[in-house]
C-alpha cells in the first residue's frame, strides 16, 4: 500500500505530456547503495536465459556457483557461490530479496525462468540476480508469445505470455505456465526413480511505467506445486509435499535534482509449505514485508556518496514451532572515479531481533578498486565481511534446532584481470582471471547423520578457508549470416575445515568440487543454432569420502521460420546427458541419465 501511494503520487505529480522527452539516466559508472542489498560492486557476470529451459540449467553455466539438486524435477534446487553455502548466498528478484528465514534455502524451481531474462552473479555481495523480462513492442500495442516442451519421463511445459503497451509511459506483461513430470528415471540396472512426480503451475504480472525523471515496476508473482518426495535411494519414502508461494512488489527509482536520486522498494510475500508423511504432517506458513530505501548523493563529477535503510519482518506459524524476527540494514558507501582509477568504499550494519528477545547483529565494511592498465585492459580487487544469521530451522527446530548456533563470520577477497579486445569488425575476444580467499569462522553446515541419512543436523565447524580461481576465456565471431560463440570456464576451488584440533581438521566441505569446467558454444546461420554444451566436476566429498566425478553433454538443435506478419516460429530439441553418465550432485539423490526436450514457440 505504501509504495502504491508513492507511484501513484508521482503519476499524477510528475505526469508530462505525451512525447515529452524523459532526461537520460545518470552515466557515472560508481558504486549504488540500493534499496535491497547494500553495495554493488564491480565483479559481477551475467547469464543468459535464452537457450535454457529452467533457471538450474542456466547457473550450471557458471563454474563458480554450486547448484544442489536433489534429482529430477520435483527435486529441491539450490545455489551457493565459492562455497559460502546455500543459506549464505543471497537471491534477488529485480532487486529485492526473495527470503526464506525458515529453511535459507531458496528453491530455485519456484521461480520460472520464462519470468526472467538473465541472472547477474554478483562475488563481493555473494548474490545472484534474476532480471524480469521486458517487453518489446513493435509496431502493434500487443504481441504474445506461447510453447509447449515436452520431454523424457513424462515432462510437459506449457507457457503463455502476453504483453500490452497501454500507453506511451505504461506497458503490463501476464504469464502463466506450468511444468508437470512423472519424474520416473531409472538410475540403477533395474530400478527406478519412484515417487518424484511434480505438478507445478506458475503465474506472474509486471507493470512497468516512466515518470520524469525515473520509472517504477510493479511484480505479482504466484507458483502452486504438488510434488513427491523419494527420498535417498537408501532411504525410499511415499512422503509428499505442497507448496505455495505468492508475492507483490514494487519498485521506484526517481532522479529528484541534479544531484539526489532516491529509490524505494517493497514487498510483501507468503510461503505455506504442507509435508504429508508416515511419520506425521506438518505445515508452515511463512510471511515476509520489507520496506527498503536508498538515497544517492552525487557531490561532483568523480565523487558519490550513499546512504541506505531496510527493514524487513519475517513471522513462521507452523506445527512444531512458532517465531518472528525483526531485521534492520544501514549502510553508508562513497565512491570515487579518476581517469584510470576507481574506488568504492562502504560500511553497513546488519542487525536482527528474534521474539524470544535474541538478538545479533554486526558491521561490516568492503572495499572495492579498479584500475585501467589500458582500454579493454582491466585490474580489480576487493574485500569484504559477510555475516549470515542461524535460520529459524537452525535455530528452532524441535529435533533439529540448535540455539547455541553462532552466525557465519566471513571474509571474502578476490584479486582479477578482465581483458576485452575487438580485434576487427568480425572477432571479439574476452578473458578473465579470477584468485579469491573466502575465510570463513562458525560456518554452519546441515549434514545427514550416519543413523538415519534422512535425519539432517546443524552444526558449527569453526573455521573455513575457501581457496580458489576461475579463468574464464570467449571469442566471438560475426560474418554475413554466420555467428559463432565459443566459451571456456574453468574453476578451481579448495574449501576445507582449518578449525585448530578439529577432528574434521584439513578435511574438504562437502559437495564443493575441486575441479570444474564448463565448455559452451553457439553456431548460427539463417535461423538455425546449434549449442553443445560439456559439464565436469571433479574432485568432491560428501562428508564420509570421495565422490565419484562425473561429466555430462548435451547439444541443442533450433530453427526459428519468420512467418511475416503472422509472426515467427520457432522449433527446439535438446538431448541432454548424451552419453548417459549416471551422477548425483547430492549424496544418495540420483540426477536423470539420458534425456531428450523438444517443443515449438510461437511468436506475434
Amino acid at each position: 500500500m505504501f509504495l502504491s501511494l508513492i507511484l501513484s503520487a508521482c503519476l499524477i505529480s510528475e505526469g508530462s505530456p505525451a512525447g515529452m522527452e524523459i532526461p537520460a539516466t545518470d552515466s557515472l559508472h560508481a558504486v549504488t547503495v540500493t534499496a535491497d542489498r547494500g553495495v554493488v560492486v564491480s565483479r559481477k557476470d551475467t547469464l543468459s536465459f535464452s537457450n535454457s529451459f529452467t533457471i538450474s540449467d542456466a547457473l550450471q553455466l557458471s563454474p563458480g556457483l554450486l547448484v544442489g539438486d536433489n534429482g529430477g524435477s520435483a527435486g529441491l534446487k539450490t545455489v551457493s557461490l565459492r562455497g559460502m553455502g546455500s543459506a549464505h548466498t543471497a537471491i534477488y528478484v529485480d532487486g529485492v530479496r526473495v527470503g526464506n528465514v525458515q529453511s535459507g534455502q531458496t528453491d530455485l524451481g519456484a521461480l520460472g525462468i520464462e519470468n526472467f531474462s538473465s541472472a547477474v552473479i554478483d562475488y563481493a555481495q555473494n548474490s545472484v540476480s534474476f532480471n524480469t523480462l521486458r517487453p518489446v513492442f513493435g509496431m502493434a500495442p500487443v504481441s504474445a508469445s506461447a510453447s509447449f516442451y515436452a520431454g523424457s519421463f513424462g515432462t510437459y511445459m506449457p507457457k503463455i505470455r502476453l504483453d500490452f503497451r497501454l500507453n506511451e509511459r505504461l506497458s503490463l506483461s501476464a504469464n502463466v505456465s506450468g511444468s508437470f513430470s512423472k519424474g520416473d528415471f531409472p538410475y540403477a540396472d533395474t530400478l527406478r526413480r519412484a515417487n518424484n512426480d511434480l505438478r507445478q503451475i506458475r503465474a506472474g504480472m509486471d507493470l512497468f511505467g516512466t515518470i520524469t525523471g525515473g520509472d517504477f515496476h510493479v511484480k505479482a508473482y504466484y507458483s502452486d506445486a504438488d510434488r513427491g518426495t523419494p527420498g535417498s535411494t537408501s532411504y525410499p519414502s511415499t512422503d509428499r509435499q505442497k507448496d505455495r508461494n505468492a508475492f507483490i512488489q514494487g519498485v521506484l527509482s526517481k532522479k529528484l535534482s541534479g544531484f539526489y536520486t532516491l529509490k524505494l522498494s517493497a514487498k510483501g510475500s507468503y510461503d505455506d509449505i504442507q509435508y504429508f508423511s508416515s511419520w506425521g504432517d506438518s505445515r508452515y506458513g511463512q510471511t515476509e514485508l520489507q520496506l527498503n530505501s536508498a538515497h544517492d548523493f552525487r557531490l561532483t563529477d568523480w565523487c558519490r556518496l550513499s546512504l541506505a535503510a531496510d527493514l524487513q519482518w519475517d513471522g513462521l506459524k507452523s506445527t512444531g514451532y512458532d517465531a518472528s524476527r525483526f531485521s534492520v540494514l544501514g549502510a553508508l558507501a562513497s565512491s570515487f572515479r579518476f581517469q584510470r582509477f576507481s574506488a568504492n568504499v562502504a560500511f553497513e550494519y546488519l542487525g536482527a531481533f528474534d521474539q524470544d528477545a535474541l538478538s545479533r547483529g554486526a558491521f561490516s565494511p568492503s572495499l572495492d578498486l579498479k584500475y585501467t592498465i589500458f582500454k579493454g585492459f582491466d585490474i580489480t580487487a576487493f574485500g569484504r565481511r559477510a555475516y549470515r544469521i542461524p535460520t529459524f530451522n537452525e535455530l528452532y527446530y524441535a529435533g533439529y534446532g540448535n540455539p547455541d548456533l553462532r552466525p557465519e563470520d566471513a571474509w571474502m577477497m578476490d584479486i582479477g584481470l578482465d581483458f576485452n579486445r575487438t580485434l576487427s569488425s568480425k572477432w571479439t575476444i574476452n578473458a578473465k582471471l579470477d584468485g579469491f580467499c573466502n575465510l570463513l569462522k562458525d560456518k554452519i553446515i546441515s549434514a545427514p547423520t550416519e543413523a538415519d541419512p534422512n535425519i539432517w543436523l546443524p552444526y558449527n565447524i569453526g573455521r573455513v578457508r575457501a581457496l580458489g580461481a576461475d579463468v574464464v576465456l570467449g571469442a566471438d565471431f560475426r560474418s554475413g549470416d554466420w555467428t559463432l560463440s565459443l566459451d571456456a570456464k574453468y574453476t578451481w576451488q579448495s574449501a576445507k575445515d582449518v578449525t585448530p584440533d578439529s577432528y574434521s581438521y584439513g578435511s574438504a566441505v562437502p559437495y564443493i568440487a575441486k575441479h570444474t569446467m564448463v565448455l559452451n558454444g553457439l553456431l548460427s546461420w539463417k535461423g538455425w543454432s546449434l549449442s553443445p554444451l560439456w559439464h565436469l566436476r571433479s574432485g568432491r566429498s560428501d562428508g564420509y569420502g570421495e565422490m565419484p566425478d562425473w561429466n555430462t553433454f548435451d547439444v541443442t538443435l533450433a530453427k526459428a521460420f519468420a512467418l511475416g506478419r503472422a509472426g515467427s516460429l520457432g522449433v527446439r530439441l535438446s538431448a541432454r546427458n548424451i552419453f548417459d553418465c549416471r551422477y548425483e550432485v547430492v549424496g544418495g539423490y540420483p540426477m536423470p541419465g539420458r534425456n531428450f526436450l523438444a517443443g515449438i514457440e510461437y511468436k506475434f
